[in-house]
C-alpha cells in the first residue's frame, strides 16, 4: 500500500490564467484598506464589489455550464480563494461555493438545478453545520418531523445574515437529509449574530425550531451523508487556499517592515534572528502552494478517494500552521505597534485563529491523516 498516496501535482494553464486574474483583480478592487473599511461595516462586505466577483463568474466558477455556471470544477476555486486571502477579501464566496457543491453532490442537476441556477446568479447561500461548535462532532441533532416540521439549532453559521438559502442537514425519519430554507421563511428573532476574532468574516446562531419546510425543498437518500463528507473536506481546502494567500501576504508585510524599520543604527532584517523565521515562513508557503494545488488537481465532480482524502486534510494542517506562525512572528517582528487596530500584522493573526478552527485544526487532520496512512 502507498503510503503518501498520489503525489502528481498538476498547475494548468487555466489555473494559472484564473490565479493571475484573481490577483489583479483582487489587488486593484479590493486591496487590505478596503477590507479594513468592512470590518465595523452592518454586511461585513462590499456588495458592489461582490457583484463584480458575480460579474466576473466567480459565483458559479465550479458549477455546470447548464445551470449558468463555468463548469470548471472544484479546482478552478484554488486560485481564486488564494488570491482572496492575500488580500483579506471580505465577501460570501467561500460560503456559496460549498453550498452549490454539497447541493450539486447531493441532490444533482434534475432536482436542484433551479437553485444552482440562482447561486451561480450570484445568490448568496450558506450550509449550516454545526450544532455543538466542535468540527470533530458529526452527529445531527437537528430533526425533521413527518409533517416537514423542524426542531433544532446550528451555530456560527457562516454568512447566515447575507445569505438567501441556507442548506441545513437534518435528520430526518432516521436517516441525514438535507433541508433547504429560504431566509424569507426565518424571523429576525431566529439570527443571533456572532462576534468573530476574525471580523472579516461574518457568521449567526440559527434556531430552526417550528420551522416549516416544503417537501419539495428536501433531499433525501444515502448520497446525501456522503455529500456532506466530501464537501467537509473541500471545504477544508478551500480554507486552506486562502490561508495560504494570507500567509503569503502576512510574509510580504514582515519582510517590507524588516527593511525599512531601523535599530542601533541597522535595518533590523539584517539581523539572523528575525530572519531565519522568515525563511521558516516563506518555505511554508511554498510547501502549502504545492498541497492546495495537488490537492485541487486530484479532487473531482465525484466522490472524493482516499488520495483526495489525504491531499485536503494535508493542505489544511499546513496551510494553517504556516498562517499561524507568519501571524505570529508579524505581530512579534512590530513590536508594540504590532497588537494595535491600525497594524495589518494583527489582522493576518486574526485570521490565521479563524481559519484554523473551520473544517477542523491541524490537529484534527493530523490524527485522521495517521489513521489513512499508518493503520492497515
Amino acid at each position: 500500500m502507498s503510503v503518501i498516496g498520489e503525489t502528481t501535482l498538476h498547475f494548468s494553464e487555466e489555473q494559472a490564467m484564473l490565479l493571475d486574474v484573481a490577483r489583479e483583480f483582487c489587488r486593484n478592487r479590493a486591496p487590505v484598506d478596503a477590507a479594513r473599511q468592512q470590518l465595523e461595516s452592518e454586511a461585513g462586505y462590499d456588495t458592489a464589489l461582490w457583484d463584480d466577483m458575480v460579474e466576473l463568474g466567480w459565483a458559479g466558477i465550479s458549477l455546470p455550464e447548464s445551470v449558468g455556471g463555468s463548469g470548471l470544477g472544484v479546482a478552478a476555486l484554488v486560485p481564486v480563494l488564494e488570491s482572496m486571502g492575500r488580500s483579506l477579501v471580505a465577501a460570501p464566496l467561500l460560503s456559496s461555493a460549498l453550498a452549490g457543491q454539497l447541493l450539486l453532490r447531493a441532490g444533482g442537476e434534475s432536482q436542484c438545478g433551479d437553485w444552482l441556477a440562482e447561486i451561480a446568479g450570484g445568490a448568496v447561500a450558506t450550509v449550516a453545520w454545526l450544532e455543538s461548535g466542535d468540527w470533530g462532532d458529526v452527529s445531527l441533532a437537528t430533526e425533521l418531523d413527518a409533517q416537514y416540521v423542524m426542531q433544532g439549532a446550528k451555530r456560527f453559521v457562516p454568512d447566515a445574515l447575507a445569505a438567501r438559502y441556507l442548506l441545513v442537514p437534518v435528520m430526518h425519519r432516521g436517516e441525514v437529509a438535507l433541508a433547504v430554507v429560504e431566509s424569507a421563511q426565518l424571523s429576525a428573532q431566529a439570527l443571533a449574530p456572532n462576534t468573530l476574532v476574525d471580523l472579516t468574516k461574518r457568521a449567526a446562531n440559527v434556531d430552526f425550531t417550528g420551522l416549516q419546510i416544503e417537501e419539495q425543498s428536501v433531499i433525501i437518500g444515502p448520497q446525501v451523508a456522503v455529500a456532506l463528507a466530501d464537501v467537509r473536506l473541500l471545504g477544508a481546502l478551500l480554507v486552506a487556499a486562502e490561508a495560504t494567500g494570507s500567509a503569503a501576504a502576512c510574509l510580504d508585510t514582515v519582510v517590507g517592515y524588516l527593511n525599512t524599520r531601523k535599530q542601533f543604527g541597522k535595518l533590523i532584517g539584517s539581523y539572523q534572528a528575525l530572519k531565519h523565521p522568515c525563511v521558516d515562513i516563506l518555505l511554508g508557503v511554498d510547501a502549502a502552494r504545492s498541497f492546495i494545488y495537488h490537492a485541487g488537481s486530484v479532487v473531482g465532480d465525484g466522490r472524493l478517494d482516499r488520495d483526495a482524502e489525504i491531499a485536503c486534510r494535508m493542505a489544511k494542517a499546513q496551510a494553517c500552521e504556516t498562517l499561524a506562525y507568519a501571524g505570529d512572528r508579524a505581530v512579534q517582528f512590530h513590536g508594540g505597534m504590532g497588537f494595535t487596530w491600525e497594524c495589518d500584522a494583527q489582522l493576518y493573526l486574526r485570521r490565521a485563529q479563524w481559519s484554523q478552527q473551520q473544517f477542523g485544526d491541524p490537529q484534527h487532520h493530523c490524527r485522521r491523516l495517521a489513521a489513512l496512512l499508518l493503520d492497515d
